[in-house]
This record gives structure tokens, sequence and C-alpha cells, in this order.
């Protein structure tokens, strides 16, 4: 006779589950959602369209995360009963069905804990990533292309609105760096893990002698600041230059100065924009990613603590914190977490949530 148990399982689950109701403060969250339809539903709200952004974006991620709460709890009970039913019945579809259905419970769950752990004053942001190249010449510029590929391509797949806002791209292949926008929110808590020095090791393209060469290529993620937020910047305090966009070898490019470089002369922070047509909306991103790195600067000095959320990345040995093997094996492994796949091309075609996932409890341990 057909006999399942998942006793401990659906035991363990509820246990989870438990735990992660218990950090959200569901009667709060409860408390929350009618307070905001109280203001959501205000004859003046879209005065101040700016407010009604931030009302209406919040009621809508703690709606869902109500009802994820709700739907998990209704597929517990669902699940018991169905695997009562399997063994009743002697039922081997059932039981499959069953099984199946604790997998996606198991999923859910996973992606719910990893919301919570995001509870940092900027996780909500969204996030700009900027990647440089660093050691390894030309094959360092071509791991940075890559990287910048990898999460364009991350932001494909989870539907994220993103944006290149600059990319100097370098001589021989690659590119210098890149500097993207992924608009979309817990943005910068979900990838700020992916801040820090990546090394790929692989038998060299550019090498007529085929040897296998390591390179090196730095991510800095930061979160973007709301307007309202911005740091007044005195013009004295910055050098602004415009340029023509460019691109690689045949790729057509502007026929005027659009693109803009400030500088902003008391620090020596300096952000490119060119993916615009005109000066002024290049000019305008421009120095709302220099108002994020600002502020970014400040929060720094204010809690004396160096790097805090883009981190000292130098880009050479020793300061690593993922690797990425294509030779002589395959291996994508992150030197932090211990989370490692033997898949690197689908870890640059944007597969990066098991990274993320574990990159996040990992930040969350006492340990760190």
């Amino acid at each position: 006779m057909l006999e399942i148990d998942l006793s401990d399982q659906i035991r363990a689950l509820r246990a989870t589950f438990g735990d992660i109701r218990a950090v959200v403060d569901v009667d709060q969250l409860v408390a929350d959602i009618a307070a905001l339809n109280e203001q959501a539903g205000a004859s003046d709200l879209w005065d101040n369209a700016e407010n009604a952004q931030k009302v209406t974006s919040s009621l809508s991620h703690k709606q869902a995360q109500l009802a994820t709460i709700n739907r998990i709890a209704r597929s517990l009970d669902d699940l018991e009963v169905l695997v009562e039913m399997a063994n009743e019945a002697g039922d081997e579809d059932a039981a499959a069905e069953a099984k199946n259905e604790l997998e996606g419970i198991q999923k859910v769950l996973g992606e719910l804990e990893i919301q919570t752990l995001l509870n940092g004053e900027y996780d909500p942001r969204a996030a700009v990533i900027t990647i440089r190249a660093g050691a390894g010449g030309v094959d360092a510029a071509d791991f940075a292309e890559m990287l910048l590929r990898m999460y364009l391509r991350y932001a494909e797949k989870h539907g994220f609105p993103v944006q290149v806002l600059d990319t100097s791209y370098a001589e021989e292949a690659g590119i210098k760096s890149a500097t993207i926008e992924v608009d979309a929110p817990y943005a910068f808590g979900t990838l700020s893990v992916e801040a820090g020095t990546h090394r790929l090791v692989r038998m060299s393209p550019f090498n007529s002698a085929g040897k296998r060469q390591t390179s090196f290529a730095a991510v800095e993620v930061v979160p973007l600041m709301e307007e309202t937020e911005s740091i007044e910047i005195p013009e004295n305090d910055i050098r602004v230059d415009v340029f023509r966009s460019s691109g690689p070898g045949g790729q057509s490019v502007n026929t005027t100065d659009s693109a803009v470089r400030i500088t902003h002369l008391p620090t020596g922070t300096v952000v490119s924009c060119q993916n615009e047509k005109s000066q002024i909306q290049n000019r305008a991103a421009a120095m709302r990613v220099l108002q994020s790195r600002l502020l970014l600067i400040k929060r720094e000095e204010e809690n004396a603590t160096k790097k805090e959320l883009a981190g000292n990345i130098t880009a050479s040995w020793g300061d690593q914190m993922r690797s990425y093997v294509l030779a002589p094996y395959q291996m994508v492994k992150d030197l932090r977490t211990e989370y490692e796949v033997n898949n690197p091309s689908n870890v640059f075609d944007g597969d990066l949530d098991g990274f993320i996932a574990a990159g996040i409890r990992w930040r969350k341990t006492p340990a760190q």
C-alpha cells in the first residue's frame, strides 16, 4: 500500500513560517495596510505626486507581502489534507502532487525569508551598480563586460527596469567601466551583496600561447537616493565636461556633445552619463548618481564605517569575494558563503539567485 510521510518536512516548514511571521509582525503589517489605505483614499493624495507615489508603492508592497503570507498558510493546510488523502486512497498521482506542492512551498518560503532579511536603511531603494576592470589587462576589460551583461540579464530575467547610464570602452576589447541603474523595489538590498572583487580564471582568448589567465573586476553597488534627500551641491564644487558619446569600433555615435562628465572637486568623485540623447538629460542623470554617491560618503563619515555599503574594493589578488573558473575545471564559488555551482555559463547568463540568497543570509549572521 502506498504511503508517504512528509510530516517532518511540513513540521520544519511550519517552524520556518512561524519565525517569518514573527519577524514580519503580521498584526503590524495589517495595521500599516489599513493606515496606507486611508492615506491612499484621501482626495488630495495626488496634490503631492512624490508623496502619492511613496504611499501607493508602500501599500502595494505590503499588500503583496500579506497576500504571500496568507497564501503560504493556506498551502500548508492544503498540503496536510492532500497527504492524508493520498495515503487513504493509495493514489500515486496525489502523492506526486503533494511532493510538488511541498517543493513549491519551500521555494516561496525561502524567497520570503530572504525578503524579511532586507531591513537595512537603504535596502528598499533602487541600485546603482558600477563595474570596473581591474588587474589583468585586456582579459580584465573583457571580464568586466561579461559582468555587465550578467547583471543586465539578471535584471531582465526578473523583469527589473534597468538602464545603462555610462560605458567606457577599452581599446582592444571589453570595457574599462560601466554604470547601470536597476530601478526595482529592494534592488539595493538584494544586489548589495554583489559588491566586491570578482576573479576570473580561464584560457585567455587574447593570448596567442593559449595560457591560463587570471583577471579581476570590481563591482560597486550604491543605493539610488530620492530627490527629496539630495545633497545641495554648490556649482563651484563641480566641474562639468561635455563630450561626444562613444562606442566600440563600427558603432554609430552622437554627432553632438551630449555626453556629460561631472567631477565633484572636494571629493574627487567623477560621474559620467551618455545614455540619454540630450546634454540636459545626461547632466540630470549624472547629478542624481553623484548625489547618491555623496550621500553614501556622508553616511560613511557619520557612522565612521569605512565603505559600509560600497566597500573598499581593490580588484586585485587577496581581495576577491567570488571566483569564476572556466579552466581547468568549471566552477563559480563565493568565497564568503562557500556557495558554488558548476555551470558558469548559467551564472554569466544572469542566474544569480542562489549566490544572492546565500549572500544575504551570510550578511545577517552574527559573525558579520
